[in-house]
């Protein structure tokens, strides 16, 4: 039997919907007609999407709220992409914000494209891109790299990462660790490097500042205030040295003629730089260039 559907969404489709980070207001219309329109909606917490859907006035039908968390996402899954092929409408969300960008849900969405079932964004609030947008640091290449490990020994090893890294880099951390965060942020990437933190964004109490990371930490300690919240936190990128754009050249220029590995080395030895970051350039280019010959 195939099931009623509302006007504009697809039978058996998958709508995966950002919800607000804080400010209510910021739940699109058409966010808020898929969640009226659908038959079921995946949530991470029922509690806390039951609380967003009474604000709206919308209602789901008798069992139309399903929990789907990091502890059973595997297990609820297999269901509802089974009434996915029935006909039904689905949406998935999270707390707050884009699902499955540091949320539950990817089990799901997978599950749906291997299923062959349409998977739809309704696009709107993500933390990470937020604070990026207001940071003043480079917006042309990023990485988002969810969570911050919580041991500092982890944490350390994630920025050390970061030393020779051109592209901006966000991080999300918590209120109980953001101050040890921001000590091994500096004792690895040195009190220069220019970060922005975020927090609280598009609540009552938002606050984003942009400094050397010696200088944030010394700001963050100077009010209690500052400790406070969900904390984004975005670094500025390894500024790219001269020899660097020079090994890439030369680079370019060798794989032209040699295999990855061969065209790495020589451009090593010609231009003195680091070996491995050329080879896995090379590995990248050389794929970029099979990719445009297909």
């Amino acid at each position: 039997m195939t099931l009623p559907v509302e006007a504009g969404l697809e039978a058996g489709a998958l709508y995966v919907v950002a919800t607000p980070i804080g400010n209510l207001g910021d739940l699109s219309p058409r966010a808020q007609a898929v969640l009226s329109g659908v038959q079921r909606i995946a949530a991470e917490d029922t509690r806390n999407t039951s609380g967003l859907l009474a604000h709206f006035g919308i209602r789901t039908p008798p069992g139309g709220l399903v929990a789907l968390h990091d502890h059973n996402e595997s297990k609820v899954a297999d269901g509802l992409i089974a009434e996915l092929a029935g006909g039904a409408t689905l949406a998935l969300v999270s707390d707050a914000g884009t699902p499955l960008i540091s949320d539950p849900g990817y089990a799901l969405v997978r599950a749906a494209r291997l299923a062959g079932r349409p998977v739809y964004a309704v696009p709107g609030p993500c933390a990470a891109i937020a604070a990026l947008s207001i940071s003043g640091l480079a917006t042309d290449r990023f990485m988002f790299a969810g969570f911050l490990p919580a041991r500092s020994a982890a944490r350390r090893a994630a920025f050390e990462a970061l030393k020779d890294e051109p592209r901006t880099a966000i991080w999300y951390e918590s209120t109980h660790r953001i101050e040890d965060s921001l000590d091994d942020l500096v004792a690895v990437l040195g009190p220069e490097r220019r970060v922005c933190i975020a927090r609280e964004l598009t609540k009552r109490f938002e606050q984003s500042i942009t400094l050397p990371a010696g200088a944030l930490r010394d700001w963050q300690r100077d009010d209690p205030n500052r400790g406070r919240g969900e904390f984004v936190l975005v670094i500025e990128g390894a500024p790219e040295r001269a020899d660097d754009r020079e090994a890439e050249r030369v680079l370019r220029l060798l794989l032209a003629e040699l295999p990855a590995s061969r065209a790495a080395r020589l451009a090593a030895e010609i231009t003195g730089a680091a070996k491995k970051p050329l080879y896995q350039l090379a590995l990248k280019l050389a794929g970029d260039a099979e990719s445009e010959s297909e």
